[in-house]
């Protein structure tokens, strides 16, 4: 008895293309979602922080989080100095300058940059400033994005939190988030592309702090 050979059709490059484009498009909230979380745990992403009250009605938040084997009191000089016209962001400089920025970012703490109070200015371009809302030295700095009058306001309501927290086993959890209040489509479409933009950065600047941190800690 013979067997009929039966023929299975190729797809075509079109629709080749639009399959990996829907596949594209079914993973966005998955990838979204990591990039909002990067490093952060359950705990720290469910956790209130300082800063959070700035922003309570926040509809686009990100936390992420990286274990720093150093005490508190070691990593928060580097986040202290944190500021375009001071120890820059220890992120990707060339990027950051790439836009005007002026960033270079320091590879020790200085003296100068430790003082920080509530109402002080911090540059994240030398158009665009941030003021400290929340300063607990050793335990939290939070930047809001309501400039003094005369200068460049952000197109949406911002709060960038670094909070150090005690880590399992010792050594500091650094967590930053970032918690955006938008009104308008076009302030939603410029934060969503920002999100992207500091996923990128966030990253290195938590490694570039961490690293930072245990060298200095190592050393002392």
């Amino acid at each position: 008895m013979s067997r009929r050979r039966v023929s299975i059709p190729l797809p075509t490059a079109g629709e080749v293309a639009l399959g990996l484009l829907l596949a594209g498009l079914a993973g966005l909230p998955v990838l979204r979602t990591w990039a909002l979380h990067l490093g952060a745990t359950e705990a720290e992403l469910d956790a209130t922080l300082p800063g959070d009250d700035r922003t309570p009605s926040a509809d686009l938040v990100a936390t992420r989080a990286i274990t720093v084997r150093a005490p508190a009191d070691v990593v928060w000089p580097w986040v202290a100095q944190i500021g375009a016209d001071r120890g820059g962001f220890y992120s990707y400089d060339a990027l950051e300058n790439l836009v005007g920025c002026g960033v270079r970012s320091a590879d020790r703490v200085e003296p100068a940059w430790q003082t920080v109070r509530v109402g002080d200015a911090v540059a994240l371009h030398p158009d665009l400033v941030l003021r400290v809302a929340v300063v607990e030295p050793g335990r939290a700095l939070v930047l809001e994005g309501n400039a003094a009058p005369g200068e460049q306001q952000p197109p949406y309501g911002f709060t960038w939190a670094f909070v150090l927290r005690a880590a399992p086993g010792g050594g500091t959890r650094l967590v930053v988030r970032e918690r955006y209040v938008r009104a308008g489509t076009a302030a939603k479409v410029v934060t969503e592309i920002a999100s992207v933009a500091s996923t990128v950065m966030s990253e290195k600047m938590l490694r570039g702090i961490r690293d930072r941190a245990e060298r200095a800690g190592a050393a002392r």
